[in-house]
């Protein structure tokens, strides 16, 4: 939260810990793939790395504030994006293996490691996502946004990137840097996109307040209302049959899909409403 503290719940909706120790707004939260780490991005310019009961066990100091932080898939390197326009590689040491430049125009907001750890993708204020490999060296260069773009995620395959933008779109690409799919439907930027543990689902967040639901060929399934403000994050639980999303109206809220029709892998027609069972987790 911009209170610089960061949370953990159980699926249930209780406060296990609150891990206390950076000065400023916390951006971003990753688990380690075994679940026993999790790393925390700051404005104060640094990573932390914390066990799962709230002791302090590294503190990565990147020199500019940190938008996004991710465990690569082996668990044994940590990449963080910056507002110094570089993203920077670490082992759980704290040490700093490699700066990745070749964003000119603006922050680096957003990261992420392929499924099969041998390449990363960004996310940046200059309107690109970049392929890169784990040298350092740029792959492809993914333009099509017309504004920022602020988030991104892999299908969990790896053939397919989804990058979400201030444009108010979602785009899907493959690795050699086609555009597949042009995705539109929120009415403010989108702030956060994910796919679903088996790939068939693509959730999206926006400041329009909602959260939707589309087929990961990009077709609308359902949006969820409930949050009275901008929606910033959503993730799915390892099974697929939670979502859980943030905003700014201080909640974090779990979504039950496993309450939803099994068609919600296929596509039901324009204005489908579907009931959720809802649960609010007051974040603060």
């Amino acid at each position: 939260s911009v209170d610089g503290k960061v949370k953990l719940w159980t699926p249930q909706g209780q406060e296990l810990q609150t891990l206390v120790g950076h000065k400023d707004a916390v951006n971003n939260v990753a688990f380690s793939p075994d679940g026993q780490t999790l790393a925390s991005a700051s404005d104060e310019e640094t990573i932390r790395l914390w066990t799962l009961d709230g002791n302090l066990l590294q503190t990565l100091k990147h020199n500019a504030r940190i938008r996004g932080v991710t465990f690569s898939p082996d668990g044994q390197t940590i990449a963080s994006s910056s507002t110094d326009k570089t993203i920077q590689l670490w082992n759980l040491q704290g040490e700093k293996l490699k700066t990745l430049k070749g964003h000119k125009k603006g922050w680096v907001n957003n990261v992420a490691f392929s499924p099969d750890g041998q390449s990363l993708a960004s996310a940046s204020d200059d309107k690109t996502v970049k392929l890169w490999s784990l040298q350092g060296d740029v792959l492809q260069t993914l333009e099509g946004h017309e504004d920022e773009v602020l988030q991104l995620a892999f299908s969990p395959g790896g053939e397919t990137l989804a990058s979400a933008g201030k444009d108010k779109t979602i785009k899907l690409w493959n690795l050699q840097g086609e555009e597949l799919r042009t995705i539109e439907g929120h009415k403010e930027p989108i702030y956060s996109v994910t796919f679903s543990p088996d790939g068939r689902q693509l959730a999206s967040t926006s400041l329009d307040n909602t959260v939707k639901l589309w087929t990961s060929s990009g077709t609308l399934v359902t949006t969820l209302k409930g949050h009275d403000a901008g929606t910033w994050s959503v993730d799915f639980s390892p099974d697929g049959q939670v979502l859980a999303s943030s905003s700014d109206d201080a909640t974090v809220r779990l979504w039950r899909l496993d309450k939803i029709p099994q068609t919600l892998h296929g596509y039901q027609g324009p204005g489908t409403n579907l009931a959720l069972n809802q649960q609010t987790v007051a974040a603060g």
